[in-house]
């Protein structure tokens, strides 16, 4: 029996309906670049010092004393949270004492912000942080912010698979594209940072499927022979377009609530692609909606210039198509055996720890040496290269020496940063960005890799299992950031380790350049002993 790519090859692999759908798809992704990292911006944390009200009728000595002194990651500065008394201070101040001369500074009693702060506006207008007052005692809500958004995403990858298998790939891709430009447009008009917090979630679960669903239409419409452009120099090279943009518009609208408004407009320009974007034939045929799969096929071979078959579609072949592709399969499928449990539990740490170290790194960009934009902006040009990278190694080499590879590169040149010397800043960034070169190349590589291990019947299963995983590590990343601020190594150090130990774990897993993709439980290679 001839499978769907069998009965379509008459279409070709390139012509001008496959280019049109690759760079659609490919395009609608922009937004998810803003989206997926709006937070390096909008949560933007400014240099901050306690508030001293003009009633403390302080001298301007006293004034300019009033903060103490403390060490922030190895450097001296005057403290965040904490300040003099001011009580004591205006006693000092009006029997004229001199700070330091007359009073020793060290012995004074400290207190709390309890005016509030003042928020330098070198580099933000305004984020979250100064609209709410996000530092200090409540600065564990700034990573949380982020967190709860890749917590969205995991939501929303746990259920677009099951929504685009359920309604159609089109309209799933829509309406999550329809989410999250609208609930990031109500976002402006946060009155809280429980509210904002709330609606980010809902944009996060959007943004993932509006990415996992575009993958899955590009997948199942274009050829063989392009789908892993598509996946690499496609998808993940407009992510990266919009990655780049960012801080473009955030170096230009330096207030949170316009910044927001900018990144939200250009998903409106999304709507026309609904009628130029058609739903897949893959899905309508799994669906016995052959003659809505046959107008589609149609039209792609009169866009191409090609006359299609008479006869498309033998009824008797659709048929069997449609009940292989309705056979069910079940989460515990992938832990059927102890070798798949092996796979399985091997591919889960690997996505979750490269998840790790790409959203550690881009999330850590405004605390680099230098400029926050221009880090911003290095760290998202240098996808690019990455991808391409990944696209080559894809074609020329083993699957598992190229993402370990990879990983090695990215893990081993963060772990470096720490014995760099503080005064060569730009070496420095240049380690963080050479890592993150190295770990996005080998997260470009996971799809393609995790697709190719595991047989057709739990195929997606695993992509969206791992995928999950992934999520976890999303998650998670925003805290290695936040500990940071105690120790600005410590987040590389930690990261860096991680991502070397997933790279050594990845030479044990199975090899599959070169073999056929399995169709069922016995093809699946096994671990490498």
């Amino acid at each position: 029996m001839r499978d769907y790519d069998e009965l379509i090859s008459f279409l070709g692999e390139w012509g001008p309906f496959q280019r049109l759908i690759f760079f659609l798809l490919s395009a609608s992704i922009i937004p998810n670049g803003f989206n997926g990292m709006s937070a390096v911006f909008l949560a933007g944390i400014p240099e901050h010092r306690c508030r001293v009200p003009p009633s403390a009728n302080l001298s301007r000595e006293w004034l300019n004393a009033s903060i103490p002194r403390e060490l922030q990651g190895g450097r001296e500065g005057p403290s965040r949270c904490r300040r003099y008394r001011l009580e004591s201070l205006a006693n000092f101040s009006a029997l004229g004492l001199q700070p330091g001369r007359d009073v020793d500074l060290s012995q004074l009693e400290q207190e709390k912000c309890l005016d509030g702060w003042e928020y330098s506006r070198e580099i933000y207008r305004s984020t979250i942080v100064t609209e709410w007052n996000l530092v200090c005692d409540d600065d564990w809500k700034t990573p949380l912010t982020t967190s709860l958004f890749f917590v969205g995403v995991l939501m929303g990858s746990f259920v677009s698979g099951q929504l685009s298998d359920r309604f159609g790939r089109k309209s799933i891709l829509f309406a999550t594209m329809a989410v999250q430009t609208g609930f990031s447009f109500v976002q402006v008009f946060s009155t809280s940072w429980e509210m904002f917090t709330v609606l980010f979630l809902i944009v996060g679960m959007g943004q993932i499927s509006n990415y996992v669903v575009a993958f899955i239409l590009g997948t199942e419409i274009l050829g063989k022979s392009v789908r892993i452009i598509f996946s690499t120099l496609g998808i993940c090279t407009f992510f990266a377009i919009g990655y780049m943009l960012l801080p473009l518009f955030a170096y230009f609208i330096r207030d949170w609530r316009m910044l927001l408004l900018a990144l939200t407009a250009p998903g409106v320009l999304c709507v026309p692609l609904w009628w130029f974007i058609p739903e897949s034939p893959r899905w309508l045929i799994s669906q016995g909606r052959f003659k809505e799969a046959e107008i589609i096929i149609r039209k792609a071979a009169k866009t191409n210039g090609i006359v299609a078959p008479a006869m498309l579609f033998d009824s008797t072949e659709m048929q069997d198509m449609k009940f292989q592709q309705q056979q069910k399969a079940y989460i515990l499928d992938l832990f059927r055996t102890r070798n798949i449990a092996v796979i399985t539990v091997m591919s889960l740490l690997l996505w979750m720890l490269t998840s790790v170290g790409y959203f550690g790194l881009s999330l850590n960009t405004p605390n680099l040496h230098g400029n926050a934009y221009i880090n911003c902006f290095l760290s998202a040009i240098i996808e690019v290269p990455a991808y391409v990278i990944a696209w080559l190694l894809l074609r020329i080499l083993p699957r598992r020496y190229s993402i370990s590879g990879t990983l090695f590169l990215g893990g081993g040149v963060i772990l470096f940063i720490q014995l760099v010397p503080t005064d060569l800043h730009i070496l420095s960034v240049f380690l963080v960005m050479l890592g993150k070169f190295g770990i996005t190349s080998a997260f470009s590589m996971l799809y393609v890799y995790t697709s190719e291990l595991y047989p057709t019947i739990v195929r997606n299963m695993a992509v969206g299992a791992t995928s999950m995983s992934s999520r976890v590590g999303s998650i998670i990343a925003p805290y290695f950031v936040y500990l940071g601020a105690y120790d600005r190594f410590l987040p590389y150090i930690l990261m860096g380790s991680l991502t070397v130990l997933i790279g050594i774990l990845t030479l044990f897993l199975p090899e599959s350049f070169g073999n056929p993709l399995p169709e069922t439980f016995d093809q699946m290679l096994r671990v490498k002993g």
